[in-house]
């Protein structure tokens, strides 16, 4: 069995002292796939060097709309010159949070457009995250999606119907972390049951969000099994099933990351 972890950040402070360990314990547990995430363009390298030095461990490039106020100036060209990078799967994450507002709106609206326009000129899929702002996240992918370029997942999903049925309607994809887990959670158990499984991805988004029944502990990439086990049980399906199937989707939309890079 073969088990993704599409999304998590290897590159905080939380796993700075058993990073090895943190990957070796997941692939024990055959998450032997893992996409650490970029949030700044000036810490690209360390990210980078993660995914360079980890059989199985992939990367994105981009700017967190919490950081884009700290990268203001940042540019398409920023973002895809990383972006040629052996290892790089992914552009973002990116997109709008108007919950925390921790960099002004404009800018974020603007950084998104560029990541968006990278995104299309690299072939490569958007990781994108909304919070507090569906309505205008939603307007500016069908934007971008009008000529049929553009291709991306919703991560750490926690909207609304409306929201994954637009999702779902640009050919995006939707990937569920631990709080699908949570008791209070039931809305998005209820979406995740009425989402296609061809476009379902897992991740855990660690050192946050830790499932059930790991609660109130650093989150991990091991700890995907537990998200993947809630989705499995809502689509009527075995965990190996499930696996193959959320491995299978990671590989449909990330094509830069290849199955044998995990053996």
């Amino acid at each position: 069995m073969l088990i993704i972890d599409s999304h998590c950040h290897l590159d905080f402070k939380d796993f700075e002292l058993d990073i090895d360990n943190v990957i070796d314990k997941a692939s024990a547990n055959s998450v032997r796939g893992i996409q650490t995430i970029c949030t700044r363009l000036d810490e690209f390298e360390k990210v980078w060097k993660i995914a360079d030095a980890n059989l199985g461990v992939w990367c994105s490039v981009g700017v967190h709309p919490h950081n884009v106020k700290y990268e203001d100036a940042h540019t398409v060209k920023d973002i895809t010159n990383f972006a040629k990078r052996k290892h790089v799967i992914g552009i973002g994450e990116t997109g709008l949070d108007f919950y925390y507002d921790h960099s002004p709106r404009d800018l974020q609206i603007s950084s998104f457009r560029m990541h968006l326009k990278a995104a299309k000129e690299m072939d490569l899929p958007v990781i994108v995250h909304t919070r507090d702002a569906e309505e205008d996240t939603c307007k500016i992918l069908k934007e971008e999606c009008s000529d049929g370029t553009l291709k991306g997942v919703i991560h750490c999903f926690s909207g609304s119907d409306y929201l994954a049925s637009s999702a779902l309607e640009l050919g995006f994809y939707i990937s569920f972390s631990g709080i699908i887990t949570f008791k209070n959670a039931s809305n998005i158990r209820n979406i995740c049951e009425q989402t296609p499984i061809d476009r379902i991805l897992v991740e855990t988004d660690s050192p946050y969000l830790a499932p059930v029944p790991h609660r109130g502990k650093r989150n991990e990439p091991t700890f995907v099994t537990e998200t993947l086990k809630v989705v499995a049980e809502l689509k009527g399906l075995s965990n190996n099933e499930m696996a193959a199937i959320t491995t299978d989707n990671f590989f449909k939309l990330f094509t830069n990351a290849k199955i044998e890079d995990t053996e």
